[in-house]
């Protein structure tokens, strides 16, 4: 069995495994939770040697903190942890909203530290920037958390490569988190991948696998069952899921060229896009994370996936509310 390498997350930042975990699908999002085969999941993930697990209070919210902190127990030491915090859902309407106010923060992180059972969060992001408080309030309470010695690193979800260069200026920002894959080129094109590389920020590329569909298995919207967030965006609805289907059929034709499968092909081709990057594929199932982490023994260029060009998928990755909360 192939030893997972290693990469650096940014250009002073801490070593982790080169293909992290998502968490997130173990309670949130795509379909009924099944707990025992998540912690099972986690325990394959640990004996493979991945060491970032990544996770957010949103999820659930908050049972995928609580699943995680029951598993970390003994088991801490061996483990870079990586939560968000940032989403508020009002109770009465369940309308989401952003905040990043300072005192927010405060508050978020203890809440985060108590279901993870655990005294330090090894990397902490904004899961989104909140266009209402300046960004260096926000990173600036986010720092405070370090020198507490409550948060080891700090990190941005989905910012604008501006809102980057101001965040760093405050406190060394060691990683940003943005969805990326061959179905999903913003990075390239907005500029948050450059300032990333130009300011020494670590790359961690979310969903690589196109919310499973890159993976080939999905066919058929139908199949999702219907509390599936998927459903909800725009690529997994329509003419463009069968526009996508196309594309994801094309991968699927490579793949078997390369003797490898298709989830494989996706992440390689992400590893490839420099060192700085850590993909976090994520999964609730032992055989889909063994499948995934073969990708760290495949090579592949960018003239053999030129079919996935940037502008090449149908749709947007999430509804127009939910892109409105990107790239702030």
């Amino acid at each position: 069995m192939t030893t997972l390498p290693t990469r650096r997350l940014g250009r002073n930042g801490p070593t982790v495994s080169a293909l992290g975990l998502g968490c997130m699908g173990m309670s949130f999002a795509y379909g009924a939770a099944d707990d025992g085969e998540s912690l099972a999941t986690l325990e394959r993930a640990l004996e493979r040697g991945v060491s970032l697990l990544d996770t957010a209070d949103i999820y659930g919210p908050h049972t995928n903190e609580t699943l995680l902190g029951g598993f970390l127990q003994g088991r801490r030491e061996q483990v870079f942890l990586a939560t968000k915090f940032g989403f508020v859902t009002d109770p009465a309407t369940g309308v989401r909203s952003v905040s990043g106010r300072p005192e927010y923060v405060r508050s978020a992180v203890e809440g985060s530290l108590q279901r993870l059972r655990t005294d330090h969060i090894d990397l902490y992001y904004q899961h989104r920037v909140d266009p209402n408080v300046p960004i260096e309030d926000t990173v600036g309470a986010m720092a405070d958390l370090v020198r507490q010695g409550k948060v080891r690193y700090l990190g941005l979800s989905e910012p604008s490569a501006q809102t980057l260069e101001l965040a760093h200026a405050v406190h060394p920002i060691t990683a940003v988190q943005s969805e990326y894959s061959l179905w999903t080129r913003d990075p390239e094109r907005n500029g948050v991948l450059a300032a990333c590389e130009r300011l020494g920020v670590g790359f961690v590329p979310y969903s690589p696998l196109g919310r499973g569909f890159l993976t080939g298995a999905i066919t058929d919207a139908k199949t999702l069952s219907s509390d599936d967030f998927r459903l909800s965006t725009p690529r997994f609805q329509g003419d463009n899921f069968a526009r996508n289907l196309e594309l994801a059929a094309q991968v699927k034709t490579m793949a078997a060229d390369k003797g490898c499968t298709p989830a494989q092909l996706a992440l390689a081709w992400v590893l490839a896009q420099g060192e700085h990057l850590v993909p976090i594929p994520g999964t609730k199932r032992r055989k889909y994370l063994d499948d995934n982490l073969g990708a760290v023994d495949m090579a592949v260029s960018a003239e053999e996936l030129a079919v996935f060009a940037p502008g090449a998928v149908a749709g947007d990755r999430y509804t127009e509310a939910g892109m409105a909360m990107i790239g702030r």
